[in-house]
């Protein structure tokens, strides 16, 4: 066998240690589930084994769950080409292997046990349930989960069934259908296993149980078993899923298929034999598996991600590099954040500020962090002293010497930067990199200001900084790739996800996310209630409204960037219906969002925030009520709207890569991740029909939605954006 190896000790136990080779962790991949059924009829058959321990010979853990790239990339579900009765069967047979293999251990007739040394996910957790007895190490960063919900999936391989037969419905339910992870002493506080060990002797504490009290049979399989807390007929368990089906709707408003089809294989496999519950399963998570949904979010959220973040857009032309001094230019939020996550990756950071008050205050951000990681016991203060000592806060530019980066952070106006760009630029090295992080300002304008437009590139983080994952590298006219090398390198080592755009404002992120709060507004000014705004606006997928953001964003920093751009493009700028809604509330009465307690909503010290009274002075409202048709036109118009933008996006040459266009819009502004991302959007609706919505949108509501010329030409051909520049149609160019 490739991928376990088996050893019959003089007990008669059998050791299976799970090692792909290859592999820096262990995947289940078609060879590893062809070989499960191998072993189980060897424990089955071979009468000099009594017993079995499953175990893996990784150091990363026990075991990572499916190979979702083969999973998503090879159509192994389908059934192959063929169609009716015969392809059904055939789709049902593939998904139900793993289900088949497991259950065929589980009722082997002998003991079974799993010695968990490390993490274990999705089908490695499965594995572990079908054996008969768990034993893990007792290692706080060991996890134990089933995360498959997150990426649009649901647990294949018994997840659904055994989970809830362990501890019951309602204290499964968080983690099946959130994918919450379990550590060690959680996890036998649950009961999903039964002994937690030292590290290491895992495997001992296992052959133990399998010599001493090995039952070969599951609880499920006893005469005597009954669902912990009552099955959906009972009192409490019937209301486990009136309640859970209500919470579910509240919390995915219907946009995610996995959960409510988690929520139906449990209620309906928890009324059955154990056999049949398991075919039930495989039912629906082939439903699952062939949604839109789960194809996209599966190849955005974890494959694309996947790749970005291993730096595919890397040139590979130069040699890697290692950022070892970099300073920071400006130590307000946004720079303070970027100190912190360069301090945690070992980079030593000169924070600059034009007052010593103001580069302390940006420290003093790292330090709030790290005194709450310690609080919390997830690092010592040994470790949370020496990462604040890489930290050096100052007004003096000579601290930039013999920095191989500057990361330039001051307000969006073109004068500062310009200001700031000289003075760092004379302490540098020929070969160091200056990158600015504008949100919206074009880097070949603001590369005029260097002496070296070569090696000025944007480096655009997302707020906070400390929270949010992705890096948005702009490459001006003239950078070169050394500089976006070196920039990617750096990304990568804060611990960040890169995408790589080129010149435009607003760049690609911006430009896109400014769109849904525009669009909100363009709502308002039409004379819809606030309230239908951003209630439909949560309920598309994007994590607030459009009013909302503008508020969290923040209103006057909208409003400078506006005036900004209209002063660049002079006659070229168009003024739009809802310009004097802000401009009244900035300019005249100072609201500004949420900053200041005060926006489209008030901020309360004590209490939830509620829409400023005042705002249907300024925006009358004309529609108080929504049918469900205008519900489905705002979603529409949302969605769509930025969808149309991010299709211009790669007209336009801004962005060149479908991965990152939709990791950057899932993980940059909180593009609805069901979807998969814009353009996972616009190739599962077609863009014969997405032109057609547009086209009608464009009549209704103005060009803003007119799909552009590559979307029609694609909409002839048939294309798709992943078909078309995707990275498999680059790699035949």
């Amino acid at each position: 066998m490739e991928n376990f190896k088996i050893e019959v000790d003089s007990d008669g136990v059998a050791l299976v240690t799970f090692d792909v080779p290859g592999r820096s962790m262990n995947t289940l991949t078609a060879s590893v589930i062809k070989e499960i059924g191998e072993i189980v009829e060897r424990i089955k058959t071979d009468d000099a084994i009594k017993g079995a321990v499953i175990t893996s010979g990784k150091a990363s853990g026990f075991c990572a769950g499916a190979d979702l790239g083969e999973l998503g990339g090879s159509g192994g579900l389908a059934g192959g080409s063929a169609g009716g009765e015969a392809g059904l069967k055939a789709a049902f047979d593939a998904g139900f292997a793993l289900n088949k293999a497991f259950r065929a251990l589980e009722t082997c007739g002998k003991p079974v046990a799993a010695a968990i040394n490390g993490l274990a996910m999705g089908g490695g957790l499965e594995i572990c349930l079908a054996c008969h007895y768990r034993v893990v190490g007792d290692n706080p960063k060991t996890q134990l989960a089933l995360p498959e919900a997150k990426v649009g999936l649901l647990p294949g391989a018994g997840g659904t069934q055994r989970l809830p037969r362990l501890m019951g419905v309602m204290a499964a339910a968080p983690y099946l259908l959130e994918g919450k992870s379990m550590k060690p002493q959680e996890a036998l506080a649950l009961k999903v296993v039964h002994e937690v060990v030292a590290p290491g002797s895992e495997v001992e504490a296992a052959k133990t149980w399998v010599k001493t009290k090995g039952d070969p049979v599951a609880p499920w399989d006893k005469k005597d078993f009954k669902l912990p807390g009552g099955g959906p007929y009972t009192p409490t368990g019937s209301q486990v899923f009136v309640m859970g089906n209500a919470m579910l709707r509240k919390q995915t408003y219907g946009n995610y298929p996995a959960q409510l089809n988690i929520l139906k294989a449990v209620y309906e496999g928890t009324q059955v034999p154990f056999d049949a519950a398991i075919r039930i399963e495989t039912r629906y998570f082939l439903k699952t598996m062939m949604s839109p949904q789960a194809k996209g979010m599966i190849r955005t959220l974890f494959l694309s991600l996947q790749e970005l973040g291993k730096g595919s857009g890397r040139p590979a032309n130069v040699p890697p590099s290692e950022a070892k001094k970099v300073a920071v230019l400006g130590a307000g939020m946004m720079g303070a954040g970027i100190a912190y996550v360069q301090a945690m990756a070992g980079i030593e950071t000169v924070l600059i500020d034009q007052s010593q008050e103001a580069a302390d205050k940006g420290k003093s951000y790292a330090e709030g962090l790290l005194k709450k990681a310690v609080s919390r016991g997830k690092m010592t203060q040994e470790k949370a002293d020496k990462v604040l000592s890489l930290i050096t806060p100052t007004t003096d530019y000579d601290h930039v010497k013999g920095s191989d980066l500057v990361i330039e952070a001051v307000f969006e106006n073109r004068e500062i930067k310009a200001d700031v760009t000289k003075k760092a630029e004379a302490q540098l090295a020929e070969t160091a990199i200056f990158g600015s992080n504008t949100s919206t300002l074009p880097i070949t304008g603001l590369s005029k200001a260097s002496v070296r437009p070569k090696n000025f590139i944007g480096i655009h983080f997302f707020s906070p900084v400390d929270k949010m994952g992705l890096v948005e590298i702009i490459m001006g006219e003239e950078t070169s790739d050394e500089a976006l090398a070196k920039s990617i390198d750096y990304v990568l080592k804060i611990k960040k996800t890169p995408i790589v755009v080129n010149d435009s404002r607003g760049f690609y992120t911006s430009r896109c996310f400014g769109t849904f709060v525009q669009e909100g507004l363009e709502m308002l000014a039409d004379g819809i209630a606030p309230a239908i705004i951003d209630n439909v606006g949560r309920a598309t997928g994007m994590p607030r409204g459009p009013l909302e953001m503008n508020d969290d964003v923040a209103l006057d920093l909208g409003y400078k960037v506006t005036q900004q751009t209209k002063k660049d493009l002079g006659d070229k700028f168009e003024d739009r219906p809802f310009a004097p809604i802000i401009e009244k509330m900035v300019v005249e009465l100072q609201r500004f969002g949420r900053k200041n307690g005060k926006g489209f909503y008030d901020y309360p010290e004590n209490g939830p925030k509620t829409l400023w009274k005042g705002l249907s002075d300024l925006a009358p409202v004309k529609i108080a009520e929504a049918d469900q048709a205008l519900i489905q036109e705002i979603r529409t118009r949302l969605l769509y709207r930025q969808a149309v933008e991010a299709a211009r996006c790669f007209e336009e040459g801004v962005i060149t890569d479908p991965r990152e266009a939709d990791v950057g819009a899932i993980l940059g502004w909180g593009f609805a991740p069901w979807t998969g991302g814009p353009i996972s959007l616009i190739d599962a609706v077609g863009a014969k029909a997405f032109v057609e919505t547009c086209d009608g949108l464009a009549q209704k509501y103005g060009k803003r939605f007119a799909p552009p010329a590559l979307l029609r030409e694609m909409a002839e051909k048939g294309e798709t954006f992943y078909g078309r520049f995707g990275a498999k149609a680059k790699a035949a160019a």
